[in-house]
């Protein structure tokens, strides 16, 4: 059983006052004594500096934590919410992020001090959503100016929370699934429980769901697999792998990773010898010879014609220069397909450009352009793919 902490909200309190403040948090978790803690938040918020003493109590609690968003973490609350080592939100709660606020007075000066203060604490803020979430700086400052409420599917989809708390009965398939959800890593965890509450029947025996539940599975592991995807260019073509080429290393022929590279020797560009059996490399042994450049004919003997080399030195020259080759013509065709993409663009007309440029001039000192501005749909702006796709389920109706 573990030990319960309440977080919710009273007439008089909030994060940051009463029963909701940094001390009274220290209090109970010196009483829980190390047993596991469940934190249940239902808060409006309050101080963020308050906020951000409770998550660093609860990262360094040494039992484990686990957060439960039973209605609303918004603004501080969230923060807080962060700090369990699993965070557990309501299907019915909500979470909300923003801007941090102040309220001031003063001089241009002072005031300019607080503006500098505010970005300084919003950075710490993004800071611990990005290591929550995952996600980039850039998509974290969109949500966060954006004042982004979030649905207890879209925190899931964008990684701010681990499970979703739907009160169904409990899965009797779990057992055929363990192996799954006990030893992935977190974001696989979150796409796990995401599908898992998914199936309303999954508390049904049903072999045939079960199969496709471990084939879905099985896909979102190979997706990840070809996320951190690295190749190394042979005389042979391109293998794909995960992290560095060394013994043991699997080593696929496509970018899907899913076809094993054939049994074989490939020598890459720089002259190593990677030797592959059934998809996995066994050996990769270092270039053997460097044979010097044999332009000058001033330092070679009179009878230069007379080769010195062994026949598999020469053959390692050959290979090594045709994976060299290979991967000089992998570059052109990168080059030529950017050349193309470019002399596409130099073709658009006066008006196709035009019609790319979107404005964003606001008339200075014009009060409805401003709040017109400040009322526009968010503008998200993720680097990657995963953060592009994952702002776009968060956003949907």
């Amino acid at each position: 059983m573990s030990y319960k902490i309440y977080l919710h909200d009273t007439e008089t309190d909030c994060i940051g006052s009463g029963t909701l403040s940094s001390a009274y948090i220290k209090q109970q978790l010196e009483a829980a004594a190390g047993a596991d803690v469940g934190v249940h938040i239902s808060s409006v918020g309050g101080s963020a500096f308050d906020a951000i003493a409770i998550y660093d109590l609860l990262k360094k609690y040494p039992g484990k934590v686990t957060t439960y968003i039973d209605a609303l973490a918004a603004s501080a609350a969230s923060v807080v919410a962060m700090g369990g080592q699993q965070v557990v939100m309501s299907k019915y709660a909500l979470l909300m992020i923003h801007k941090p606020m102040v309220g001031s007075g003063g001089n241009a000066d002072e005031l300019l001090k607080d503006v500098q203060m505010l970005n300084v604490v919003q950075s710490r803020l993004a800071q611990i959503y990005m290591d929550k979430s995952g996600l980039d700086g850039i998509t974290i400052n969109s949500l966060i100016n954006s004042v982004t409420w979030m649905t207890a599917d879209q925190a899931l989809n964008l990684g701010f929370i681990d499970r979703i708390d739907d009160y169904n009965s409990p899965i009797t398939n779990s057992a055929l699934i363990q192996k799954y959800t006990d030893t992935a890593p977190a974001v696989y965890q979150r796409c796990i429980n995401k599908i898992l509450n998914n199936k309303n029947n999954m508390n049904i025996e049903n072999r045939e769901l079960i199969e496709k539940t471990t084939s879905v599975l099985d896909k979102i592991m190979n997706f990840f697999k070809k996320v951190v995807n690295k190749q190394t260019i042979t005389d042979k073509g391109t293998l794909h792998h995960a992290g560095d080429i060394d013994q043991g290393t699997e080593v696929y022929q496509d970018e899907d990773m899913t076809t094993p590279a054939p049994t074989d020797t490939y020598t890459t560009a720089d002259g190593k010898k990677v030797t592959v059996q059934k998809g996995q490399v066994q050996k990769v042994s270092p270039c053997e010879t460097d044979i010097d450049d044999e332009d000058d004919d001033d330092d070679l003997p009179e009878d230069k014609f007379k080769s010195t080399k062994k026949p598999a030195d020469v053959e390692n020259r050959v290979q090594q220069l045709k994976a060299k080759l290979y991967a000089q013509n992998a570059l052109l065709s990168e080059a030529k397909a950017a050349l193309e993409t470019a002399n596409n663009s130099l073709q658009k007309t006066r008006t196709e450009v035009k019609n790319e440029i979107k404005s964003t001039f606001s008339p200075e000192g014009s009060k409805r352009s401003n709040k017109a501005k400040a009322e526009a749909t968010p503008f998200f702006a993720p680097q990657s793919e995963i953060a592009k796709n994952a702002v776009k389920k968060a956003i949907a109706p």
